[in-house]
């Protein structure tokens, strides 16, 4: 890799997010010694250490000065490192090579061709469905994912004959401006992060500026209705894409049949005829053009993507259907922002319909729950049931007047209730018969298997 030919050690502090473990994985399959730390143990650093990889969960600046050589080790961090840790400290005090997790990323990915997915949302399901298509296509690819692949039981995808990378570009601390794509594709450019922005502003300006690292003679695809700045000297072909609104890439005659979809793919060239996606939610078809309309343009032929698509599996925690009975759906969702909140029960609704739907959901932040409680109490309104959990902090700490009751007291809908993480469990026995619709980006998938557990209880009572 560029500029880190002496390197045989790589320490990833916050070993345990999504992208970090993609990496981590990554150098390990790579033959580097690597190891980490993260606050918490959960099931996939459970999984690093099963592979092989040391993880430690206590701050401990002692058994880095132990066990790392500076002269051969890279440090990758993430931001969401508090920079107080002891072990931060330590290593920035001892002169290791340190570098955030998306410039190393953008290492990775400059020495290949790069398919990049932006968005405020919907870029973990495209990313991993273009992944998809391109590894069973005869192009292959290598891929960082951002989250955990059904087909594969991973973040991470490898190719070693393969030209191609697929890479998540997450916008969260402007990363995504690390990377120089050949072929990239916008979700969405929803108000988010704000926390970091400042202004929606700032964020339209982050992505224009990751539009135009398009490389020349690539390709640009975006969503129909946003707006990307585009230089008159460019020389990158940009293209739209649909649901189902003509587009350079759209879908039509979409048609739900046993809870799988089964449509039209219009394109630059024609059509696609008779593509079957078996994964649920009407979201998903239009996160299904998005990927195929930059594996299309990668080369990937109709026949491969037909394929491909009818045997995609899905996200973990992407409208993912932990348990289905006469009584009960229950589905886990990663769905944080009022946007993603709308395609999620608009698509349970299109899904399920004549069905309850009762949804549980957790906010992920202090700063984005401030900053969109109107915004989410809109959207949890067209649930029938509402039960809302307290905010999930992650890196912030608490701000003063904010909690989950700013939603709270701005639903119209008056079945609602406002219960702790910890209670919820009990709330569970009296959730009535219909879709049970678990929504977060924080730790609410941890009461899953404790939900499922009650339910099925209940069903046999």
């Amino acid at each position: 890799m560029i500029g880190l030919t002496h390197i045989k050690q790589v320490y990833f502090l916050g070993i345990g997010g999504i992208g970090m473990s993609a990496l981590a994985r990554y150098f390990k399959h790579a033959g580097y010694a690597v190891s980490g730390y993260d606050r918490t143990e959960t099931k996939l650093t459970q999984t690093l250490q099963a592979e092989g990889i040391d993880v430690h969960y206590e701050d401990q600046p002692d058994w880095l000065a132990d066990h790392l050589q500076k002269e051969v080790c890279l440090v990758v961090y993430t931001p969401a490192v508090p920079a107080d840790l002891g072990e931060r400290t330590f290593i920035e005090n001892h002169g290791f090579v340190m570098k955030k997790r998306s410039e190393v990323l953008g290492m990775i990915c400059h020495e290949l061709q790069c398919c990049a997915v932006a968005g405020t949302h919907g870029k973990t399901s495209v990313s991993t469905m273009l992944a998809h298509i391109l590894h069973r296509s005869e192009l292959g690819c290598t891929a960082f994912m951002g989250g955990i692949s059904k087909n594969y039981q991973s973040n991470l995808l490898l190719d070693a004959q393969s030209d191609w990378v697929v890479a998540e570009a997450d916008e969260f601390d402007r990363s995504f401006l690390q990377l120089f794509p050949n072929l990239a594709v916008i979700t969405s450019m929803d108000a988010d992060h704000l926390d970091i922005y400042g202004t929606q502003q700032a964020l339209l300006d982050s992505f224009n500026a990751f539009a135009g690292q398009v490389k020349d003679g690539g390709a640009l695809v975006v969503k129909k209705g946003l707006v990307v700045d585009q230089k008159p000297e460019s020389k990158v072909r940009y293209y739209t894409y649909s649901l189902n609104e003509k587009a350079d890439f759209y879908a039509e005659n979409i048609e739900l049949v046993d809870e799988a979809y089964q449509f039209d793919l219009v394109h630059l060239k024609g059509k696609i005829e008779g593509v079957h996606l078996n994964y649920p939610g009407l979201m998903n078809v239009e996160n299904a053009v998005a990927a195929s309309s930059l594996a299309l343009l990668a080369g990937v032929t109709s026949e491969e993507l037909l394929m491909a698509l009818a045997a995609y599996q899905g996200v973990k925690r992407r409208f993912d259907i932990q348990y289905r009975s006469k009584r009960f759906i229950l589905i886990d969702d990663y769905a944080h922002h009022p946007a993603e909140l709308k395609a999620t029960i608009a698509s349970v609704r299109d899904m399920f319909a004549g069905r309850k739907v009762t949804g549980i959901f957790q906010p992920h932040l202090f700063s984005r729950t401030r900053d969109f409680a109107d915004d989410f109490a809109r959207e949890l309104d067209q649930l029938d049931e509402i039960i809302l959990l307290d905010i999930y902090p992650a890196r912030e700490k608490p701000m003063e007047g904010v909690s989950s009751a700013l939603i709270f007291d701005q639903l119209k809908n008056e079945n609602k209730q406002l219960v702790t993480k910890a209670a919820f469990p009990a709330w569970a026995e009296k959730l009535d018969d219909g879709v049970i619709l678990m929504m977060g980006a924080g730790n609410i998938d941890t009461l899953v298997e404790p939900v499922k557990a009650i339910l099925k209880e209940v069903e046999h009572v």
